[in-house]
């Protein structure tokens, strides 16, 4: 690939629509000043284009650490002047729209909650069981003194079976806890997405 053949690919409307001006020729400055240093360093343009990445997955990686609230300002931002009923019309219809997007918001940080209260507890069942175990130890040992072996050895038994379970649930936890963890990281990801969208050349 060359070098125009990737700024072209990388200043397509697809590739970074939706990111102000200024970041798109800040990007687009950035990138061929680093192709160009490869350059001059000694590669080919194809090697020095290749050295620098493939240019969708720069823009994506661009798209992720641009801020959420400059890509909705810049979405929502007028192309041209309010006039005065638009202005009327949304201020009449603000108890609407502004309930329903505290709504939404509400909605989604219950969500948010809801997931990691749900790791809470399968850690919380983890460390039950684990305390299960302990206190079936301690038991053989506290029956053994007073005489009941039979009894110690049966909390025990059952203590073992819930260190069992444990590991098993151990397993369950970290697999939860990546999950939400991985999940929390592209939720914002995938909000940005809604407000870049990917328009196509028309």
């Amino acid at each position: 690939m060359t070098k125009n053949e990737f700024m072209d690919i990388l200043r397509s409307r697809e590739a970074l629509f939706g990111l102000p001006e200024e970041d798109i020729a800040r990007s687009l400055s950035f990138y061929e000043e680093l192709i160009d240093d490869r350059m001059e360093e000694g590669m080919s343009e194809e090697e020095a284009v290749a050295d620098v990445g493939d240019p969708r997955e720069i823009a994506a990686q661009i798209l992720s650490e641009i801020p959420l609230s400059k890509l909705v300002k810049e979405r929502i931002k007028p192309s041209r002047r309010l006039r005065a009923w638009e202005i009327v019309l949304l201020a009449v219809g603000s108890p609407i729209w502004l309930a329903l997007l505290i709504s939404v918001v509400a909605i989604l940080v219950s969500l948010y909650a809801v997931l990691w209260s749900m790791v809470a507890v399968v850690w919380a069942v983890v460390a039950v069981l684990v305390g299960t175990f302990l206190v079936g130890i301690a038991a053989l040992v506290l029956l053994c003194i007073q005489g009941s072996v039979g009894t110690g050895l049966i909390l025990l038994g059952l203590g073992t079976v819930c260190g069992g379970l444990s590991l098993f649930c151990w397993f369950g936890a970290m697999a939860a806890t990546k999950g939400a963890w991985w999940l929390s990281k592209k939720t914002p990801f995938w909000i940005k997405s809604l407000f870049i969208g990917k328009e196509k050349e028309v």
